[in-house]
């Protein structure tokens, strides 16, 4: 970043920004008309000019009034909007809250709608409602706070983000991953269809953007609201609006956080003293003798005690007619496991002006942003679970680098593996993983009101998402771990690795539509759009071949880069029509065309219609006192899927081998090129959905809530199957083949049991049923055909889609026990054929990894300039394969050249390590969870001795307390297989905030 740029810039908007136009000064204070409370972030407006101010948390107002006006404007989000006369002294000033929250102007996609005009399934997250504590990926502001969207966290390691499924995954083979919408611009999605990032460089790329910088969500769950988004809806919407500047006088905030992370739980394992009876009773003299005297927690070596410190200031007001906001952010997040952290630097600016007599609406955004990351060697997590007690953590020695190992006798070259355990340490301290992502979203809304037709609206949309990933990984060739060995000319061989990576990845978004609105009457309003869309993808992959550790790294790629890219072009329309407030209907029409399928399945339809009836408009119910909201919501439509499909798979085309499949030409080694399968009549996975809701309000709003039901139903499924000998070059392709089903009942329920003068309690409660169904799989519907997935063991894998039962199930052995002990019986399963054989046969469809049911709960209390809170978030149903606990039979630790440590299930189980024990259901766990997400207290002191700084304070603790019957460490695994995962740490937050 160009530093003198960046502080002049600054310095320009607050210079400009100073000026003052007024004639006078205004002062006053704005409060809530029931509860006499003052209110914040008010704004206050000087009819017919640009002058505008906001109330602080005192609810106290200044503004330069220039010469001649006579009114101002107050207007808040969820009260009505007031014109005061200015006259002489401070003014007090009133707000009644409006029937509640309904007549907020929410973001829909393409647009705006009053949330009392919605007949959809549409979900708004603000700002106030946001997650507290140590937050470093967008979506974790709404973990548990949304019905039917489940927010589970990758896993521990700094800016890994989360993995998103709304209303349970509609796909097999492509992705389950929502699109997400920032202001206006469609992001690529956050992984690929192999699990691992988009962006190069970073854990997540959603750690590339600035939670402080968001204002608010909205999620589009039904296909009646997220059909306008076609082809790339299946899997839902969600829209992030991020903070924009205000009429006014400069504002400054300063936040900064300082957070302390700490391991709650460490996997189960021998202590030494267990260990080392365990190798007495069971050993050989050899083995018994290859104990030595230490007595070391590998856990306890390969952790530590991370602190980070979160850094947020932001500048925003108006220069004239020109409200900005500009911020910068600085995240310096360490992880529990050594060696590991998160650099991010973070700018966002904001420019909305208002032009020609406010028919010419602009909306300039920039996001850029800049992580350095050092990615901890995870291989360390299971190295600690496993590596021998009884050995000190370094040698004294200089040979692996001074870290104590024991490899085979046989090995007697550096750097060659061996299949005994790695010193955990030096698995982390050898290994240096530096990636770098840098990203720049830019985009430009504008919006154009006919002067001759002002009910006619013009909006063009032009947005550029850049980013550029790369890093580079160096195992030291004294590391014990081979990753590969490297010859030279002359036949010597160098260990260790260096390697480069890089990919650029460009995203370019252009929009146009009309939006015509229009009251035909008092009673009949109509809302037409029409519109087109493009959207281009472009990927540059440089390949840099892997060098050993003492070999110079070449800086440009071995090959030219590849770029694969892909094209959408769409059409859309949509009209709304409303009724004397009381019947609404939507119905949308979206046309994609995209470039990853044949010509003759390229486009794709995608209809959508709802209706709503508002009850409590008809007859006596108008008035009533205590029903506030009672609406029927119907809706239908039908979204595609086309994102994590690849770009060509309709076409042979061919891949470069990686270094695994070389050539031999003499003494060279040759990577080739290999042709693919390919299916060319692959089309769009098509999701039909069905969506029926009851809205309630009580007491204004006091109460509120929904109740929804819903019904999902997948076609043209993609799924693997099997090729002929000689029709492909692949055995297997991915075919449309299979239909699934999505099933569920969603209950949102928001109270405010208290709202006084110096109290207001809300409260906010939601729960979900989802069950998943996959209905075909192949051709000819085969109704009890099952399909093994990836996952380990030796009849081809842990989990498996199969008909009738919840994609990615277990298939697994079932486990005999004994009737006295009720201990598992070693390699004893059912004859579920009754055939006298226990073989694959005998496998059977057993439990799901996906919640049957999960909650969300969140309370906050505001007293005078106190405020405390909490979430919780419970999963009901969810099963997860404990691996780690696999890790605990006799045979795992005594080996010829080296000993190593196990889990301590084997104390239970007293497992030899023969057959089958690791396939059986025994290890399949009731992971279901109750989890205090965070709890958050803050004080906010106001301004200090009558100036304009403000003062505010807050502490949390994130991740408190779990309860649940799972063995592992973690319960919360997305996709049902523990491991060994980087554990989830518990921080404890300290913040401070400044106003000026």
């Amino acid at each position: 970043m160009n530093c003198k740029l960046f502080v002049s810039l600054v310095l320009l908007l607050f210079l400009c920004s100073i000026k003052t136009l007024a004639q006078s000064t205004v002062t006053g204070v704005v409060t809530d008309s029931a509860t006499r409370s003052p209110l914040q972030s008010v704004s206050v407006l000087v009819k017919g000019t640009s002058a505008g101010a906001q109330t602080g948390a005192d609810g106290k107002f200044t503004i330069a009034v220039p010469a001649g006006a006579t009114t101002l404007v107050i207007s808040s989000v969820g009260y009505g909007s007031k014109e005061v006369a200015i006259g002489s002294g401070d003014l007090s000033i009133s707000l009644s809250p409006s029937s509640s929250s309904l007549n907020e102007v929410v973001v829909i996609g393409y647009g705006t709608a009053r949330k009392k005009d919605l007949t959809g399934s549409v979900a708004i997250v603000n700002a106030k409602d946001f997650n507290k504590g140590a937050i470093t990926t967008p979506e974790q502001l709404i973990s548990g706070k949304v019905a039917g969207v489940s927010v589970t966290p990758n896993n521990g390691a700094p800016g890994s983000g989360s993995t998103i499924r709304i209303r349970g995954g509609s796909s097999l083979n492509a992705s389950n991953d929502p699109l997400i919408v920032i202001d206006g611009m469609p992001l690529q999605n956050a992984t690929n269809p192999d699990g691992t990032p988009s962006i190069a460089g970073v854990a997540s790329p959603l750690s590339l953007i600035n939670p402080n910088d968001i204002a608010s969500f909205t999620v589009l769950k039904d296909a009646s609201a997220t059909a306008i988004y076609g082809s790339r809806a299946a899997n839902g919407v969600i829209l992030i609006t991020t903070k924009k500047g205000q009429q006014g006088k400069p504002k400054f905030t300063f936040n900064t956080q300082l957070g302390v992370s700490k391991l709650i739980e460490e996997y189960s394992v021998l202590s030494t003293e267990q260990f080392k009876n365990l190798v007495t009773t069971y050993g050989t003299p050899a083995q018994i003798a290859l104990m030595g005297d230490a007595s070391t927690n590998w856990q306890n070596e390969i952790y530590q005690t991370a602190v980070s410190s979160d850094n947020n200031l932001s500048i925003s007001g108006a220069v004239k007619q020109l409200p900005y906001r500009l911020s910068v952010g600085y995240l310096n997040q360490n992880g529990i496991l050594k060696t590991g952290y998160l650099h991010r630097i973070t700018t966002e600016l904001n420019l909305n002006p208002v032009l020609l007599d406010n028919h010419l609406k602009i909306d300039l955004s920039i996001k850029g942003s800049f992580s350095k990351s050092r990615f901890a060697n995870t291989g360390a997590v299971g190295g600690a679970t496993s590596f021998d007690p009884t050995q000190p953590v370094y040698s004294g020695s200089e040979r692996y680098g001074g870290y104590w190992e024991r490899l085979d006798p046989s090995n007697t070259v550096t750097g060659l593996a061996s299949l005994s355990p790695k010193n955990p340490v030096g698995l982390l301290e050898q290994r240096y993983d530096i990636g770098n992502a840098n990203r720049l979203i830019a985009n430009a809304a504008i919006d154009y009101k006919f002067h001759f037709l002002p009910d006619l609206h013009a909006t063009a949309n032009i947005g550029y998402d850049y980013s550029k990933g790369y890093g580079d990984v160096t195992i030291d060739d004294s590391a014990a771990v081979a990753y590969m060995g490297f010859k030279s000319a002359d036949g010597t061989l160098h260990g260790g690795q260096r390697t480069h990576y890089q990919s650029n990845i460009g995203n370019t978004f252009m929009n146009f539509y009309l939006n015509y609105s229009r009251n035909l009457d008092s009673k009949n309003r109509i809302e037409a759009l029409a519109g087109v869309e493009y959207q281009d993808y472009l990927t540059t992959n440089h390949y840099f071949k892997s060098y050993a550790y003492d070999t110079a790294v070449t800086s440009y790629p071995q090959y030219p880069f590849d770029k694969p890219e892909n094209r959408l072009l769409s059409f859309l329309g949509r009209v709304n029509y409303s009724y004397a407030d009381m019947f609404y209907l939507t119905a949308s029409i979206r046309r994609d065309g995209s470039s990853k399928f044949a010509p003759e399945h390229r486009w794709g339809n995608f209809p959508s219609a709802a209706v709503a009836w508002k009850i409590n408009s008809m007859g006596g119910l108008r008035n009533s006192k205590v029903l506030s909201n009672l609406k029927l919501r119907i809706g239908y439509g039908v979204t595609g899927q086309q994102d994590g499909i690849g770009n060509y798979d309709y076409v042979s085309y061919y891949n470069l081998s990686d270094e695994k499949a070389q050539y031999q030409f003499g003494n060279d080694f040759y990577q080739m090129y290999r042709p693919g399968g390919y299916y060319a009549n692959r089309k769009w996975e098509q999701t039909a959905t069905t969506n029926i809701a009851v809205d309630f309000g009580f007491f204004n709003e006091r109460i509120s809530g929904s109740l929804e039901f819903y019904d999902k139903k997948t076609t043209d499924l993609l799924n693997q199957i099997t090729q002929p000998a000689f029709t492909n070059f692949s055995n297997t392709i991915v075919a449309n083949v299979g239909s699934m089903t999505n099933k569920g009942v969603e209950f949102t329920l928001n109270l405010e049991p208290v709202r006084t003068n110096n109290v207001v309690w809300n409260l906010s409660f939601n729960a979900t049923y989802n069950e998943n169904k996959i209905t075909k799989l192949t051709i000819s519907d085969i109704p009890d055909y099952i399909n093994q997935i990836a996952g380990i063991g030796g009849n081809g894998g842990l989990q498996a889609n199969a008909v009738g039962y919840p994609r990615g199930s277990f298939y697994v052995f079932k486990q005999v026990y004994d009737e006295k002990s009720g201990k598992p019986i070693e390699d004893l399963f059912v004859d579920q054929n009754n055939d006298g054989l226990i073989n694959t046969s005998d496998l059977y469809i057993f439990k799901s990894p996906d919640p049957k049911m999960f909650y969300g709960f969140s309370t906050n209390v505001n007293y005078k300039k106190w405020s405390a809170g909490f979430a919780m978030r419970a999963n009901v149903g969810n099963y997860v394969y404990n691996m780690s606990a696999t890790n605990g039979a006799i045979s795992k630790f005594l080996f010829s050249s080296f000993l190593a440590n196990q889990n301590a299930d084997v104390l239970y189980t007293n497992f030899k390590g023969i057959g089958d024990f690791y396939q059986s259901n025994y290890y399949i766990q009731n992971a279901s969870f109750l989890k205090m997400d965070y709890v958050n207290i803050a004080y906010n002191l106001g301004k200090l001795n009558n100036s304009n700084v403000g003062l505010r304070f807050n502490a949390g603790v994130q991740n408190v307390f779990k309860i649940t019957n799972y063995q592992g460490i973690d319960p919360e695994i997305q996709n049902g297989i523990d491991n060994n995962q980087y554990p989830r740490p518990r921080t404890f937050t300290l913040g401070v905030g400044v106003d000026f």
